[in-house]
């Protein structure tokens, strides 16, 4: 492989500078989901479609290009915001579409290996497979030329009256089609029904297109327990599902991995086989949390802002957890939080490549992070920061946990992308000493020069966030970072 190309793909950390990553703008399929169907599809609700765009993800689309690719928009935003373009700037299959290299839709790569015959006739039988359509329809879809196939295979539909599949509306979180980790990809095995067509789409992508050329020996595909196809239903959390919101790259030699409602123990046990066989990394931390909805992957919970400073949930701090009676004794005897199963407790266990039958064990999620920035990253146990959702106060951080206040996505080293509606987060982050902005204004503030993106230091960038946020992911997991300093 070319020297070239391996600069295009490595991630060796959570939060040095942003330089590629792949999206996918929310589509058509999100307007056309039901009360029935919304939490089968992992929606804790419907969306406006209209505004999840305009007033919401639209301005992460700006934002990412001003930080990576500003050529694509420095200078043109007046024509881009101007109504009479109908938001041309933002649509994979227009002409105006931005197109960036750096700011990757996963649409525009999916039509591009549409154009080869042989690649549209393949994942046309697959989906057609996977949706159980007719066999008319089947042929029907050969007849779409690429940009129109690539937006029904995931929006669903072609047009306003016509739907040929489900909408996969979770093909905006990339972070969980797959992980970077150094110069390798780890594609997932997702959990649930709802997202295999999309997990489907992304093994194509990568593939077959351009961009990850050379990479076929790097691309990590983990295998699922032997005669998985004979446990019975009762068994489900012994196959092999991961998602990429269970998998952080905390540095070049350190992988941490979540075993949560979405990821299994057997999963964590194959990428540690995996990682290990074939030296990706050399230690590698299972962070097992509670098997809950309210959780979902371990970038719900906690994520890094700065080598020396993580966003976290306090009830997996090795300090008191507040709750309204205040009472100590009831607090350490679990009254008024429910005894929970065996299975429901955190368990952190770290594997090195060296000495694997020895693991070590960890108490409490604080306890890992501080050890992550100390002996990973070269910090000062004195200086290293947790900052809690909600500011630790009760029902603020559950509530705000809700809301992806621990799921952020660090642009650069201190700078980072948050929901503006959890309030008491964004208190305990001035509190550490961060400045607070609004995206709107940034962007403005960056349009005319008054602000220089590398000046901006330790800082949260707070989005809208009345929609997004009801589809249960933050910035984090709307990302899948390619290349990092």
């Amino acid at each position: 492989m070319s020297k070239s190309k391996q600069d295009q793909i490595n991630v060796t950390t959570e939060t040095g500078t942003l330089r590629r990553l792949l999206v996918h703008s929310p589509d058509s399929g999100l307007g056309k989901v039901v009360p029935s169907k919304a939490q089968d599809w992992l929606f804790e609700d419907i969306v406006h479609l209209d505004t999840i765009r305009r007033k919401e993800y639209d301005y992460y689309t700006k934002l990412l290009l001003y930080f990576l690719d500003p050529e694509k928009i420095k200078g043109k935003l007046k024509k881009i915001d101007d109504p009479k373009n109908k938001r041309s700037f933002y649509k994979p299959d227009h002409k105006d579409f931005h197109a960036s290299d750096k700011v990757v839709e996963l649409q525009l790569l999916l039509a591009q290996i549409l154009e080869h015959e042989n690649i549209r006739h393949k994942l046309i039988a697959s989906v057609c497979a996977i949706e159980n359509c007719s066999y008319a329809t089947q042929q029907t879809l050969l007849s779409y030329d690429p940009k129109a196939l690539a937006k029904i295979f995931i929006s669903g539909t072609h047009n306003d009256n016509e739907m040929i599949f489900p909408p996969i509306p979770n093909f905006i979180f990339t972070r969980d089609i797959g992980i970077t980790v150094n110069d390798h990809i780890l594609l997932n095995k997702p959990a649930k029904k709802a997202r295999t067509r999309e997990a489907l789409l992304a093994k194509y992508i990568f593939f077959n297109h351009p961009m990850f050329e050379g990479y076929a020996e790097k691309i990590i595909e983990l295998p699922d327990t032997e005669h998985h196809f004979l446990l019975p239903k009762e068994t489900e959390g012994h196959k092999v599902t991961l998602e990429g919101g269970d998998v952080m790259v905390v540095s070049k030699d350190h992988l941490l991995v979540g075993v949560s409602e979405r990821t299994t123990w057997d999963a964590a046990y194959q990428t540690i086989k995996a990682l290990f066989d074939k030296k990706v990394v050399k230690k590698i931390t299972v962070v097992k949390i509670p098997r809950k909805r309210d959780y979902m992957h371990i970038d719900t919970v906690f994520t890094q802002v700065k080598k020396n400073v993580w966003v976290m949930l306090g009830i997996f701090s090795n300090k008191s957890v507040k709750h309204l009676d205040g009472d100590s004794v009831q607090r350490h005897l679990g009254i008024g939080t429910a005894q929970k199963a065996k299975d429901d407790k955190l368990k952190i266990i770290q594997f090195n490549i060296k000495n694997v039958d020895k693991p070590v064990q960890f108490d409490s999620l604080e306890e890992l992070l501080i050890d992550i920035s100390t002996k990973d990253l070269g910090c000062k146990e004195k200086d290293v920061k947790i900052i809690l959702s909600g500011n630790d106060e009760f029902p603020y951080d559950m509530r705000e946990q809700w809301t992806d206040s621990c799921n952020l996505l660090a642009i650069k080293e201190g700078v980072v992308l948050g929901y503006d509606r959890n309030d008491k987060t964004v208190e305990a982050f001035e509190q550490a000493g961060f400045k607070v902005v609004n995206v709107e204004d940034l962007i403005q503030d960056l349009e005319s020069d008054k602000v220089k993106v590398e000046h901006i230091k330790d800082t949260i960038v707070l989005m809208p966030s009345a929609e997004l946020s009801r589809a249960r992911g933050g910035f984090h997991c709307m990302s899948m970072p390619l290349l990092r300093d």
